[in-house]
């Protein structure tokens, strides 16, 4: 069975969007697929070792090659439809707006009298 490793993320905060930066060194672009169900995000990829080496003949591995996933549950006030990535310098940015809908709704209680 293949090992699947983890995608190491940043996620910042601004007053209108949430920023997602991943670094994908060694991943084509083709590779990495971002998908939205409900409120979960998941990207999906395979970065592929520049050299063919047995596990005997490595001295020291550090770096992750092969499949990745990481998924993140995203706030419920981002609009998904609206998400847009990039990638600069080997870093894979996702950008998804806020959305401009108030969530929260204010019940008011009556009182018997």
């Amino acid at each position: 069975m293949d090992e699947i490793g983890q995608l190491s993320l940043d996620i910042i905060q601004t007053k209108t969007e949430i920023v997602i930066l991943a670094p994908i060194a060694g991943t084509s672009l083709k590779n990495i697929n971002i998908t939205v169900t409900d409120d979960v995000l998941t990207i999906t990829g395979d970065r592929l070792s520049p050299v063919e080496a047995d596990e005997r003949d490595y001295l020291t591995k550090e770096c992750f090659w092969g499949k990745f996933s990481r998924s993140i549950v995203l706030p419920k006030n981002v609009n998904s439809k609206e998400i847009a990535a990039t990638s600069k310098n080997n870093i894979l940015e996702i950008h998804i707006p806020k959305s401009s809908e108030e969530k929260t709704k204010v019940v008011k209680i009556n009182v018997d009298k």
